[in-house]
């Protein structure tokens, strides 16, 4: 499946940070992990910290599928409203998700310092800021549910938003808790990092067939070689529908632009992650060398082809937008493109085991929080194989 559109911005950044060989020899482990973007570099990093021989394969180049085209806004805030999440899965799960959340911020923060990466990790506040008047009363809501369950906030009136961020908006939520980080760089040092711990990486390999034996699977290669494992763990994104019997996720076509260094923008946008109510909603932050970022104008994913062909009519309705609510900014696009991405029911991930698939399980974190529930997950996954499922394990689980 074709993930993204040609040149994201990241990928062009970057270039090539390191290379992998693909797989040619017969090889055996502990943990098999089917993925190399940001989710399997994390899931492959929690393994080797837990003492598990660990492979990793990916059939593109590391990194080169959606980690290359993310937007890598890192929020504790689910693309479901609390207060709605509570109606759906209840108020123990909807508050113990929005904590992990914003727990795994500072974990990730943590894990930078860790491996010393220079992925231009930056804690900043965040701001969901109403995109009509009629937002205002359900954002109000949403306020005071998220400061009754312990996290920082606060409310911000029209003038204040205007005054501080320059922003035409109605009300916003500011919270302390967020960051931006450059997840194609991210993955990188994490591989490079515990490949030197042990971690065998390999790129343009893919899975073609598993067997499943009593104590192991068996898992035939592209190349022709085999690896026997213990464990298969799959962070394989929105391609993993392609495996799943029931539909797990709606498929969305999003958009995203850069600017060139220097555009005018307010110096607290530097330090803030923006986003608002709208449907599809804007989104927007500053890289680490002081650009505009934008990303929004989803809609329902149908091919490769139509999404990439929208690419220019998109970009300018992004445009449109950013002027409407940043009158002040000024913005010079130097690079844009288009990714996939998707959504569940609930706004939460799948994390663990499938009945499909014995010796297995899956890490996939959907919606605007794939990082950090990939963040969340590597620990689950690795309770789960050890016998103590977490709490979030009901709430994450396949056939809810």
């Amino acid at each position: 499946m074709d993930v993204r559109s040609n040149e994201p911005f990241w990928l062009v950044k970057n270039g090539i940070i390191h290379s992998y060989p693909s797989l040619r020899t017969d090889s055996s482990c502990d943990v098999l992990v089917v993925g190399g973007g940001i989710t399997g570099a994390l899931m492959a990093h929690a393994c080797v910290t837990n003492g598990y021989e660990t492979i990793l394969i990916d059939k593109r180049e590391i990194a080169n599928g959606s980690t290359s085209a993310t937007t890598s806004m890192l929020q504790y805030e689910i693309d479901i409203p609390l207060y709605k999440l509570k109606e759906l899965i209840g108020e123990q799960g909807a508050i113990a998700s929005y904590l992990a959340c914003r727990d795994s911020i500072y974990k990730l923060e943590s894990l930078v310092k860790e491996i010393d990466s220079l992925c231009g990790f930056k804690k900043k506040e965040s701001l969901y800021f109403a995109g009509k008047s009629k937002d205002v009363k359900w954002l109000k809501r949403e306020y005071e549910e998220r400061k009754s369950a312990g996290i920082e906030v606060k409310w911000l009136d029209k003038k204040e938003i205007r005054t501080i961020y320059g922003v035409d908006a109605e009300g916003a939520i500011l919270s302390a808790d967020g960051a931006s980080v450059d997840a194609f760089c991210l993955t990188h040092d994490l591989l490079h990092y515990n490949s030197k711990r042990g971690l065998s990486v390999f790129d343009k390999t893919e899975l073609k067939k598993v067997s499943y034996e009593k104590n192991f699977v068996k898992i035939r290669l592209s190349t022709e070689a085999e690896i026997t494992s213990r464990h298969i763990i799959y962070c394989t994104g929105y391609e993993t529908q392609n495996m799943m019997p029931e539909k797990i996720v709606q498929l969305k076509s999003t958009y995203a632009m850069v600017s060139e260094k220097g555009d005018r923008h307010s110096e607290a946008c530097a330090e803030t992650l923006f986003w608002n109510t709208d449907s599809p909603y804007l989104y927007m932050r500053t890289t680490a060398d002081g650009r505009l970022l934008v990303g929004g104008e989803d809609e329902n994913f149908k091919n490769a082809l139509r999404r990439d062909l929208l690419l220019n009519r998109k970009k300018e309705e992004l445009e449109k937008t950013l002027k409407k609510y940043f009158p002040d900014s000024s913005f010079i696009e130097d690079f844009c493109w288009a990714g996939t991405f998707g959504e569940t029911k609930d706004g939460l991930p799948y994390i663990g085991t499938h009945p499909k698939y014995p010796k297995s399980h899956f890490l996939l974190g959907f919606g605007g929080n794939g990082i950090t529930f990939s963040v969340i997950g590597m620990d689950m996954i690795i309770e789960m194989m050890e016998g103590r499922p977490n709490i979030l394990s009901h709430f994450f689980r396949f056939g809810r």
